[in-house]
């Protein structure tokens, strides 16, 4: 009898690449996949760890999908599974557990465990009277091994997010991702071109390298690389964004998120040189301050940031420079909080993602003295998100009276307006209104009138 599969991503693109693949997978094997709120006969969540809060998201979807269907096969995998083993092998709404590098052998475990479950149930397995053992978990941290994978068509229509690289060894004071995905592991560049040439081959004009840390891309190819050692930046990231700028029939290519030390003079010439890149980096920060960067065991200070931002804006056009900050980290105080604030409005990003401290159970952040009380991260969160509002704002702006290429999305209602939906290189949303002539998918010049709403501008298309 064929099996209903529905799947649950959490998390990042890569988990959201790891999730295309799984279903894939077992599309090909003949598995029929639903949406997940039906009834299914397995359910598979990939799971996040990278708060505490992800980890509660992770167990109420694993316990939502038991409670859909008690006689369902639950399967947990990922980094959940990776870093909180002993919960989930106690959980009793979890099934079967498959950590991080396994998910590629996601249908040969699945019909193992089938297999070994109608054994049991028919009172054939060894211990019919025991629990069924669907664990199946490596130590992530001593393995060399990069987690092979081919997708041919992603759950996003027009940009396919393509997977470069896993693992990290920059150790954040406040992450757990390191011990979650292992150490740096890079793909062989010629995977990835392939797996490129086949998405474009199938319609996708726009491309995303993704990865736990993409700018560590390559460093591990190195005979000499240590998996201790911390980032060198060589520049083999931009080497391989030079070879997928030859692929025919690419329209754009665009990077996941980056170390701003990879930002050389060097770097940034190279990569304004490709015809294919989108001029949007997503440079990390987490906080403006040196003291907070120090006790966050960022690997750069204030200064180093802010000259990575200056040679993209020399090399590129207003480029888009989006970024993450942290509010609250312990041992923040006023002064430190005022230095970083001051510094974000003096860079002035197209966005910022503010994220207040969680402590996160298993990180030295998490046993630091001085912890900012929640009210207090509250109030500087509300006052960086003003700011990126305002940032955000003044520079959709320059786009008004211009004009720009939007690679077209969605048919959505704005405004009370039947529009279609896209991003312009430097992801800027633009609305058109819809005359039945677009299609998801298509590349085209338009005129940019005024803002639609807040955080999109109405365009119009120039025939």
């Amino acid at each position: 009898m064929e099996k209903k599969v529905a799947l649950h991503n959490l998390g990042c693109k890569t988990n959201s690449y790891e999730l295309d693949y799984m279903q894939q997978v077992l599309q090909e094997k003949g598995f029929t996949i639903v949406p997940f709120d039906e009834n299914a006969d397995i359910y598979i969540i990939n799971t996040c760890t990278v708060t505490n809060t992800a980890d509660r998201k992770s167990r109420q979807m694993l316990h939502k999908a038991k409670q859909k269907n008690p006689d369902a096969v639950v399967v947990a995998v990922g980094c959940y599974v990776q870093t909180g083993l002993k919960d989930v092998e106690k959980d009793p709404a979890i099934d079967l557990a498959i950590g991080n590098n396994r998910k590629k052998d996601i249908v040969p475990i699945l019909f193992e465990y089938l297999e070994k479950k109608d054994n049991f149930k028919s009172g054939l397995g060894e211990n019919p009277d025991k629990t069924l053992d669907g664990t199946t978990v490596i130590d992530i941290n001593h393995t060399n091994e990069y987690e092979e994978m081919h997708i041919e068509k992603t759950a996003e229509h027009q940009r396919a997010y393509i997977k470069i690289q896993d693992g990290c060894n920059q150790f954040c004071s406040y992450c757990l991702i390191p011990f979650a995905r292992g150490r740096v592991r890079s793909r062989k560049a010629e995977d990835i071109i392939d797996e490129i040439k086949t998405v474009v081959k199938a319609g996708y004009i726009e491309v995303v390298l993704t990865g736990i840390h993409i700018s560590s891309y390559g460093i591990d190819f190195d005979e000499n690389y240590n998996q201790t050692g911390d980032y060198k930046g060589e520049g083999k990231l931009i080497d391989l964004c030079e070879m997928v700028d030859k692929i025919d029939g690419l329209k754009r290519l665009r990077l996941g998120s980056l170390e701003p030390r990879i930002v050389t003079e060097e770097n940034a010439k190279r990569l304004a040189a490709l015809k294919t890149i989108c001029p949007h980096f997503h440079l990390s920060l987490q906080s403006g301050c040196d003291d907070t960067l120090k006790r966050m065991n960022r690997h750069y200070t204030a200064k180093e940031y802010k000259e990575s931002v200056e040679l993209l804006r020399k090399y590129f056009d207003r480029p888009a420079i989006t970024t993450d900050v942290i509010v609250g980290f312990p041992g923040e105080d006023e002064r430190e909080f005022e230095e970083s604030r001051a510094f974000l409005e003096d860079i002035e990003f197209y966005e910022m993602h503010v994220f207040k401290y969680s402590k996160r159970a298993g990180t030295r952040a998490a046993i630091m003295p001085d912890q900012v009380p929640d009210e207090l991260k509250a109030s500087r969160s509300d006052i960086l998100l003003d700011m990126t509002a305002r940032h955000s704002k003044k520079f959709r702006e320059k786009y008004i009276g211009g004009t720009a290429l939007v690679l077209f999305e969605e048919e959505k209602k704005i405004a009370g307006k039947n529009c279609f939906v896209g991003h312009t290189a430097d992801y800027v949303k633009v609305a058109v209104e819809d005359d039945g002539d677009i299609h998801s998918g298509d590349l085209i010049l338009c005129k940019i009138k005024e803002f639609l709403m807040e955080e999109v501008l109405l365009g119009q298309i120039i025939r």
